[in-house]
């Protein structure tokens, strides 16, 4: 019974005794520039997506931005240089320097109205 799994063992050793020896005849044919090669390219291939995920959330980081709507004071979040819908009211938004400013075209005037309570002749 222990030789079965001795052997079902080897069964699973067998594809990297394979690779060993095979980088190994090539090291001794004088191909070693061929194995460090290959070398290189599957480390290339397990640090890039590393290298990738983390410059992506340090531009990430820098890029996102969360702000409240000038509109309805709604808080949401978008992308630094880009444009938005807010999702509350439904404002189109501008995302500059960190902050949400509204969309409006050129030579429009925004204002903020303020209520103006009324007075009675008695006053």
């Amino acid at each position: 019974m222990r030789f079965n799994n001795f052997q079902l063992n080897l069964d699973n050793l067998r594809p990297w005794l394979i690779f060993l020896v095979v980088i190994w005849l090539l090291g001794s044919l004088g191909l070693g520039w061929l194995v460090n090669s290959l070398l290189i390219i599957v480390g290339l291939f397990l640090v890039t997506p590393i290298i990738g995920f983390v410059a992506f959330r340090w531009w990430l980081q820098r890029s996102l931005v969360t702000d409240k709507c000038p509109v309805c004071g709604f808080e949401s979040t978008g992308l630094n240089n880009s444009q938005l819908q807010c999702p509350n009211c439904g404002e189109q938004l501008l995302v500059q320097n960190g902050k949400f400013r509204r969309f409006t075209p050129d030579d429009t005037i925004d204002i903020t109205a303020i209520e103006v309570p009324p007075k009675s002749r008695e006053d």
